[in-house]
């Protein structure tokens, strides 16, 4: 399969990543039937997001607005944060990641100029977990995020079987 590659350097290979993340994930819940996706498989946990499938899912969602409408705040914009949504298939949440995905290169095309590397701390931009990052390192969170709740979602299939 020829990909291309964006060729704007630092900007282009954050986002190349980031679509490549959010792919990988697509990959893995493609098969996944409603059942699966609504399957409570920990118990256990404090965290509401990491109940099932469907609970990882809309927070990886929700999430990836929140990086890209962090930026926008950053960048001066009065915006609101979305609101977690529960979706009832993996078609759904498949669509939902690409217009995610497109929001944030929106996002990046709208702020062309925007600096990626900060180290003046009273630069960067305060997440609304209270985290402290520069663009580069938000967007590096949010890709190995994404990564992350892939795993998880592999490792909830093999609990399915």
């Amino acid at each position: 399969m020829i990909k291309e590659y964006r060729d704007n350097g630092a900007y282009g290979a954050l986002l190349d990543e980031y679509e490549k993340a959010v792919e990988e994930l697509k990959s893995v819940i493609i098969s996944i039937n409603k059942n699966q996706l609504l399957t409570i498989l920990d118990t256990v946990t404090k965290d509401e997001d990491c109940r099932s499938i469907q609970t990882i899912l809309a927070h990886v969602v929700q999430s990836g607005y929140t990086y890209a409408i962090s930026i926008r705040k950053h960048m001066g914009e009065t915006i609101s944060y979305i609101d977690k949504e529960s979706l009832h298939s993996t078609d759904d949440y498949s669509n939902a990641l690409d217009k995610m995905m497109a929001y944030t290169v929106k996002t990046m095309e709208d702020y062309p100029n925007i600096n990626l590397e900060e180290t003046d701390n009273s630069k960067k931009l305060i997440t609304r977990w209270g985290q402290m990052y520069n663009v580069d390192q938000l967007l590096e969170h949010a890709i190995v995020h994404i990564l992350r709740h892939r795993r998880q979602i592999q490792r909830f299939l093999l609990k399915l079987e």
